[in-house]
């Protein structure tokens, strides 16, 4: 039998001979699979009907990339950083990856210690068989199709080939950051910045010839993170520094921030982001306010109730703020973090050892929207859910807050974290179908830290695309409407987002 070899493809088309013109020497791998076998990651992947494939390849496909959430080093795209290695850009802070090598019983010395890098690769190429039906088997094939042209399994069998090639890849200029950006035709990220952040790097990116927008997005946590007075007051300073004024009371503190808002939207900033474990909204005055930052700036912890209510006075200066500037205010609500302490000491957070919460929502979340809506300062807000118990609890709740005044004003985020994989998209299609409008839907975004995650936008397109040609083909959906339809899966997949964000 003839020895199979890779098939290089972008989208719907042959590019060997592109891949091939920039690697003349690059040898084919002889793949360990039956030549004969459908590619896996084929033209049709995930698309279970003929509306479904239309769908996609006519409307979905051909859109940009707007990721406008995301985790990416803004100094690695102004630097057009090379990466060393395919382990590298692959499974370098890639936490969901390293929770799957720790169920497959893989040491950590072979994930975040120092083994050679190969050896590390290897150790994820020996989980890949058994992450079956777990979506990092399904991201894991379409980024090396579509980032790297290469159309065959990983498995141990596969791994010392493909991690050459790769690697040889990412040490030509065509693979360096913006090369991989530009290929995948992202048009705008939105990065996760803390307000006493520079954005030189930003401002860098801007002055250059990079096609791509890249611009910060203010994440305020620190700023009102006071269960660690030390900690707090560090950042305290550095906030201070950052803004030139030396923050000695709440006053101060707001002044600093209110400073750096007004530079985050000179830089482009348009939407904000918040990370919390659930809504505060607790009633505060501004006496309150400052008893209670004189007490942390001294040094002194605050108990439970008085935690909640400084988290609640401001997260109402932030809602203030972005109301001010018209920017787009996002909740990422619901995780519990840093559950293993052993490994948190050892790792620090983001290391895979978050989880899903079990949180009351509902209440606070309503009686937060409930005055910023009274006082006229509710501006365009996203929620998003880690429980996927709450998805009703959230696309209802929000629905409230609409007003008219905006078309889909209050949004349903797309399934975040642990829910972006296929139910999970689709529990979250379904969920903003029967109790709002999907068609108003800003789409997808990475959340990533990876520069080679963009292929998860065409996953949650085609899974899209099957969930409405499957309505189609069964009638629920009129066929007469398809041009609208073809319109909506468009505007979805791009065009939502850019109107939204005034990108």
């Amino acid at each position: 039998m003839r020895k199979n070899k890779f098939i290089f493809t972008c989208g719907r088309y042959s590019v060997g001979g592109f891949f091939l013109s920039l690697f003349p020497n690059l040898l084919q791998i002889p793949l360990k699979n039956n030549e004969d076998m459908k590619s896996f990651i084929n033209d049709d992947f995930l698309l279970q009907s003929e509306t479904a494939k239309k769908l996609y390849h006519e409307h979905a496909e051909k859109q940009p990339i707007i990721d406008y959430h995301c985790h990416l080093s803004p100094k690695m795209i102004a630097e057009n950083y090379r990466f060393s290695d395919l382990t590298e850009i692959w499974l370098g802070g890639d936490h969901y990856k390293w929770r799957a090598m720790r169920a497959n019983g893989i040491p950590e010395e072979y994930i975040t210690g120092n083994k050679p890098s190969f050896d590390k690769f290897m150790k994820w190429a020996e989980t890949m068989p058994y992450a079956l039906r777990n979506p990092l088997y399904h991201w894991t094939h379409l980024e090396l199709k579509r980032i790297f042209g290469i159309d065959t399994l990983l498995n141990p069998a596969t791994a010392r080939e493909i991690y050459d090639r790769c690697t040889e890849m990412l040490r030509t200029d065509e693979f360096r950051a913006q090369s991989i950006m530009e290929r995948m035709k992202v048009e705008v990220v939105c990065t996760t910045d803390d307000p006493a952040d520079t954005l030189e790097y930003h401002r860098q990116i801007a002055d250059g010839s990079f096609s791509c927008k890249v611009l910060p997005t203010w994440r305020p946590d620190k700023a009102m993170a006071v269960e660690n007075p030390g900690a707090y007051n560090d950042y305290l300073l550095q906030l201070g520094r950052s803004a030139d004024i030396e923050i000695r009371k709440f006053d101060h503190l707001l002044e600093a921030l209110y400073k750096r808002h007004d530079f985050f939207a000179s830089v482009g900033c348009k939407v904000s982001d918040h990370g919390l474990d659930t809504f505060y909204a607790e009633d505060f005055t501004a006496k309150q306010m400052t008893a209670l930052f004189e007490k942390v700036r001294a040094g002194h912890s605050l108990n439970g109730e008085e935690t909640a209510l400084f988290k609640s006075g401001m997260l109402y200066e932030f809602a203030r703020m972005d109301n001010e500037k018209g920017w787009v205010q996002q909740f990422h609500v619901g995780a519990i973090r840093n559950n293993n302490t052993k490994m948190f000491k050892a790792l620090g957070p983001d290391t895979g050892y978050d989880a899903i919460a079990d949180v009351s929502l509902a209440v606070s979340m309503n009686k937060f929207f409930d005055r910023l809506n009274t006082e006229g300062i509710l501006t365009k807000t996203i929620l998003y859910n880690l429980n996927p118990r709450d998805n009703e609890l959230m696309v209802t709740n929000a629905y409230n807050f609409n007003d008219g005044s905006v078309s889909g004003k209050m949004q349903f985020g797309s399934g975040w974290w642990f829910l972006d994989q296929r139910i999970g998209m689709e529990n979250q299609l379904n969920a903003l179908s029967m109790l709002g409008l999907l068609s108003r839907f800003v789409g997808m975004l990475t959340d990533s830290r990876s520069f080679i995650s963009y292929p998860r936008h065409e996953y949650f397109r085609r899974i899209l695309c099957n969930l409405i040609g499957k309505d189609v083909e069964q009638g629920e959906m009129p066929e007469q409407e398809l041009p609208f339809i073809g319109q909506m899966i468009e505007n979805i997949s791009y065009y939502n987002a850019k109107n939204y964000f005034g990108l």
